[in-house]
């Protein structure tokens, strides 16, 4: 039930994330979604690609520090307190949401990835709760 997120570390400067989409398209892999966090010195691309593991191997023999992460893709309704109310799941477990951004996939309600202390748990939370979550297969 996991997806595979690849988070690439950046300096924050000009011209980086240019060389980085650069590399991946010329190693002809696809982004599903992307979300850069930046502070002064540097940033954290997190991208959903058709093949993590393979965009990770391409950055790294460019020279970019890049990692593969677990996280889980939810489908929030879109109705006030619906995303509340899957957080509230996920802390009342006593579980850290580490980060999560906004999908930029087509479908019902709003995909969101999530990344928690304890993905697992997550998943058997959420399951239990009859919150729908996107398989990679989904996300092709």
């Amino acid at each position: 039930m996991f997806i595979k997120q690849l988070s690439v570390f950046l300096e924050n400067k000009e011209g980086r994330l240019d060389k980085v989409l650069k590399t991946l398209a010329d190693g002809n892999i696809n982004l599903l979604s992307a979300s850069l966090a930046d502070t002064s010195e540097f940033g954290v691309l997190r991208l959903l690609a058709d093949d993590a593991d393979k965009a990770k191997a391409i950055l790294k023999e460019a020279g970019f520090t890049a990692r593969v992460d677990n996280i889980i893709a939810v489908v929030v309704p879109d109705a006030v307190g619906s995303f509340a109310k899957v957080c509230a799941m996920i802390n009342e477990a006593g579980i850290n949401i580490s980060y999560i951004y906004g999908l930029s996939i087509d479908g019902e309600g709003t995909p969101i990835a999530i990344k928690t202390s304890d993905n697992d748990k997550v998943v058997e939370i959420l399951s239990a709760a009859g919150v729908k979550m996107i398989t990679p297969a989904e996300l092709a």
